[in-house]
């Protein structure tokens, strides 16, 4: 198959890049790194999380987010939405989008969201109906579609019947989390193969994290298979709790250089998108992850 000719690119930096920072996060800086991702061409930013503060503080001020940014025209905002709690308090804030987080691990399922594969679908199935009754499109997360941290090797089978049982839910789509960033091009395109058989290659994302170097091969082995939707974090926010020092999500910056590379359409300016890494990376007192970054930086003197 030939390589997509448009991609979109849902940038996941705001919410999964910046929810495990050790300090705390001005709204006004969230705020602020939303609407330059916005206005950088991005078409679907994912601006916070409806979950309790008690478990991920660095969102406790999701709704005053939510009603202080502005929204650009034609831009998607969806939000992580675990229950039906945390869906009320977002549909108050006028959301269009929302997210439910599965995995394909029993292990890794019971221990990030405290339950069961088969039980999660059971939480999750209430959360969509409603939403969807209110006009609110929902989008499918599975986390270790490769590898799990406590179980290891993920059989592609079972990545493929929770991505039919999200959609059958009535997800629009399925991103397919490598949450350890094990995987390699081949292992990837196995995986999806596998969930194609279930789920239409066009309601299919790839969320890839870049802890072996792997995150754009693995992209590109995607995109041959027809994948069209890419998630990725501005200058690679977002560590990977489950190998220490290492890296998490690959790099919004990355992944528009090389798709552009590659002559495949974004509608992103990555001028723009430089610059709103750069200014959320001077905020944060660090360098960003983006090797495209880093050496356009360079460059430019």
């Amino acid at each position: 198959m030939s390589l997509p000719s448009r991609v979109r690119i849902v940038e996941v930096g705001p919410r999964d890049g910046l929810q495990n920072e050790p300090g705390v996060v001005p709204t006004a800086l969230k705020v602020a790194l939303i609407e330059q991702l916005a206005d950088a061409g991005m078409p679907a930013v994912e601006a916070t999380a409806f979950v309790s503060a008690k478990w991920v503080p660095q969102m406790a001020d999701h709704a005053e987010v939510m009603r202080t940014m502005r929204r650009k025209t034609g831009v998607s905002y969806p939000v992580l939405v675990p229950n039906m709690r945390g869906l009320e308090a977002a549909l108050a804030t006028g959301v269009t989008e929302i997210a439910v987080f599965g995995a394909a691990s029993e292990s890794f399922s019971r221990k990030n969201i405290n339950c069961s594969i088969a039980e999660s679908f059971e939480r999750f199935a209430p959360v969509v109906t409603a939403a969807r009754a209110q006009g609110v499109r929902v989008r499918g997360y599975i986390s270790c579609v490769i590898d799990c941290p406590y179980e290891g090797a993920i059989a592609p089978q079972a990545v493929a019947g929770v991505a039919k049982a999200l959609r059958d839910m009535g997800c629009y789509e399925i991103s397919l989390g490598d949450t350890i960033g094990s995987g390699t091009p081949a292992r990837m395109q196995t995986m999806i193969h596998a969930v194609n058989n279930e789920v239409p290659i066009t309601e299919l994302a790839v969320h890839c994290h870049d802890t072996y170097g792997q995150a754009l091969a693995n992209i590109y082995a995607a995109l041959q298979l027809g994948v069209a939707t890419i998630d990725s974090s501005i200058a690679g926010l977002g560590g990977c709790p489950y190998a220490k020092g290492a890296s998490g999500n690959v790099a919004s910056e990355d992944v528009v250089y090389m798709l552009h590379g590659l002559g495949i359409a974004t509608g992103v300016d990555l001028n723009a998108l430089l610059r709103a890494g750069q200014m959320i990376c001077r905020q944060l007192g660090r360098e960003p992850a983006s090797k495209a970054a880093r050496a356009l930086a360079a460059k430019a003197g």
